[in-house]
């Protein structure tokens, strides 16, 4: 069961995938960890935005879809765009997506450290807030 972290910054999802087995997680490769969403204001561009994401999704077995929710108000809420590319992969039919908000992950993070610093992972240091959602999600499964 592959799980993709998502990051959503500005016009672009961050990507990371990560999977789980037997208790041991494993960052799989991937050939592209950031999706920009281009002029927004197009239909035709937010389909190819979810074109994109789909067969990626699809070439890499991804199951499930963890994106880092952004608060709706207040001085760190999510911009129009942002939110047009959280529907957009929300309305993927071939995974399933869920919400994890910012409290959610550091709890989860506390009851399960990383085993090793992220400076360790060879990840991006973009790709961290999307390592970190996959990471939260995938230690609360058993």
């Amino acid at each position: 069961m592959i799980t993709c972290g998502v990051d959503i910054k500005g016009s672009e999802a961050i990507l990371c995938l990560l999977s789980k087995t037997d208790g041991l997680f494993q960052i799989v490769d991937c050939r592209q960890v950031r999706v920009t969403l281009v002029k927004d204001n197009i239909s035709d561009n937010i389909k190819k935005f979810q074109f994109t994401l789909q067969k990626l999704f699809e070439d890499y077995q991804v199951t499930n879809v963890v994106i880092r929710e952004r608060p709706t108000k207040g001085k760190f809420s999510g911009g129009a765009t942002g939110f047009k590319i959280e529907a957009a992969i929300q309305l993927i039919d071939s995974v399933t997506v869920t919400l994890l908000n910012n409290t959610e992950i550091k709890a989860r993070l506390k009851d399960n450290p990383l085993p090793i610093s992220y400076a360790d992972t060879g990840l991006k240091a973009f790709q961290e807030s999307a390592f970190s959602v996959a990471y939260a999600a995938l230690s609360a499964s058993q």
